[in-house]
């Protein structure tokens, strides 16, 4: 999922992005930046966001999948001249509205910006990223000291994560930060 863009208003998840339009009645098609593509189901309106990071809200007519892709009808956009002024745009839903996940399990752009300290209390440094290896293996890339390490996400390793107080907690084996 691609990380929410911020200002001075509440945070956004951007949960698409439209790409061209589709037909002669204002239709757009957006990929789909969600893992949770049914949630569109739900949604009745969402805020748009240009290029330029200005922001509108939309009411959403209608919403389907089309192979990877979601095709988005606004409502009050009725002409492909109409839909084209939403090229480019992204589309997000409030932070709060985010789908929960369950315990244990978190987005990329909470940990992203994360403290990252050890067992002891001593800071190694901070999260930059996640990073998925062949298949489910989940790493964090973690900036130590100028230069990026990856912390595999398991239980024995990663003890505790606190996105309110924005902190990771490792107990790394031996050597695993030198590599």
């Amino acid at each position: 999922m691609k990380q929410p863009r911020t200002d001075d208003l509440e945070s956004l998840v951007i949960v698409a992005h439209a790409v061209r339009v589709r037909g002669l009645k204002g239709e757009l098609v957006a990929e789909l930046l969600t893992d949770f593509p049914s949630r569109f189901a739900d949604i009745s309106s969402l805020i748009a966001v240009s290029p330029q990071g200005k922001r509108q809200p939309v009411r959403l007519e209608s919403s389907w999948l089309q192979k990877d892709r979601i095709i988005l009808k606004l409502e009050g956009v009725d002409s492909v001249a109409a839909a084209k002024e939403f090229v480019d745009f992204d589309f997000g839903v409030p932070e709060a509205e985010r789908v929960e996940l369950p315990e244990g399990h978190f987005y990329d752009w909470e940990l992203e910006g994360c403290t990252v300290e050890s067992v002891a209390g001593v800071q190694i440094g901070r999260v930059v990223g996640v990073m998925r290896l062949s298949g489910e293996i989940e790493m964090l890339a973690v900036e130590v000291n100028g230069q990026q390490r990856l912390v595999p996400l398991v239980d024995s390793i990663v003890t505790e994560v606190d996105i309110p107080g924005r902190k990771v907690r490792i107990d790394p084996p031996a050597g695993l930060l030198d590599l």
